[in-house]
């Protein structure tokens, strides 16, 4: 096999595993076309036939299609070198091109992070992702809740546990495409703040190059303290700086609006054209805004003992599928 068509091999099976579910041909050519490789339906069959031989995906169904096996899976994984391995920023970037959400009509579907929690703690989940949420320190304060078996974005909910679906900052991303406004994402970082009022950058990671998700790093390493923040009004959260031309300044003020009234929020500061925030230059010609970190709420859930794993731009997911906390408790509380 030429080395181009092992790389078209190897994309198609992560594609595979990306999917997190049986998908058809046609299916999966979109799946390609948003990472940037454009394959004929003949080459993708000829590649999915080649895959079924290996033991690396097996066909479900016609009408459902393939799905990929765990021996894929590995293979998918080892495959994941510095070479071929999608930085956050670029699966960003993908997701938000194929999300489809109307901040006018409010429908379409929104980019999401899941959370999966036992059962007993789901009501403890839900309660403390809801302070977090009214403080404004996620985007919007409704959830999407599943149980075992179903799926929230592209991940399935597995046995045991209740999956519980955030909106991703990088929403904001795929909303003002839509609208004409390109957004460039610069880094991830820790915000501190006292007697509620923002302060200062303490930490930052690139997004460009990095291949995992910076606030899943915070997370994981205990440097967040978004619960004493909004119990106390003190303490750190996790936020993007994200760039605007200049020219769209006031086009961006119209837009926020906006997502508030259909119940979304998480601008926490819009920086004035050529200006620093917070400490941070704006590059020439552009405006600086922070953006409050999606998984801020989960965070404070955690930091309260809550057992949970999470997985960050798990996918698209409908808008519909969000509901208010109460009705959330009523359903698996």
């Amino acid at each position: 096999m030429s080395e181009r068509s092992e790389r078209a091999r190897d994309v198609v099976l992560r594609a595979l595993a990306d999917a997190q579910r049986p998908v058809g041909a046609q299916q999966l050519g979109a799946l390609l076309a948003a990472m940037g490789v454009h394959l004929q339906p003949r080459s993708i069959r000829h590649y999915l036939l080649e895959l079924d031989r290996e033991g690396l995906t097996r066909l479900v169904s016609r009408r459902l299609g393939r799905e990929i096996t765990e021996k894929g899976r590995r293979e998918a994984a080892e495959n994941r070198d510095s070479k071929s391995m999608q930085v956050i920023s670029s699966k960003a970037s993908t997701l938000g091109y194929r999300m489809s959400y109307d901040i006018h009509k409010g429908t379409g579907t929104v980019i999401i992070n899941v959370s999966y929690v036992d059962p007993g703690d789901f009501g403890k989940a839900i309660r403390e992702i809801q302070l977090a949420g009214n403080e404004g320190f996620g985007i919007g304060a409704k959830v999407a809740a599943m149980g075992a078996g179903s799926y929230l974005g592209e991940q399935l909910v597995s046995d045991g546990t209740i999956g519980i679906g955030t909106i991703c900052s990088m929403t904001l991303n795929g909303i003002l495409r839509q609208e004409g406004i390109p957004v460039r994402s610069r880094f991830c970082g820790l915000l501190e703040i006292r007697e509620r009022r923002m302060v200062r950058f303490l930490d930052m990671i690139e997004y460009d190059g990095c291949t995992l998700d910076p606030i899943g790093i915070f997370m994981r390493a205990g440097m967040m303290s978004v619960r004493e923040v909004v119990l106390r009004g003190s303490g750190v959260i996790c936020v993007s700086f994200r760039e605007i031309p200049a020219a769209a300044h006031e086009h961006l003020a119209k837009i926020e609006r906006l997502m508030k009234q259909k119940g979304l929020s998480g601008i926490l500061a819009l920086g004035k054209p050529n200006q620093p925030l917070f400490g941070v230059p704006a590059s020439e010609g552009h405006c600086a805004m922070v953006v409050s970190g999606g998984m801020n709420p989960v965070s404070s859930a955690k930091e309260a003992g809550v057992r949970l794993t999470f997985q960050s731009l798990a996918g698209l997911e409908d808008v519909s599928a969000f509901v208010t906390h109460r009705e959330a408790l009523r359903r698996f509380g």
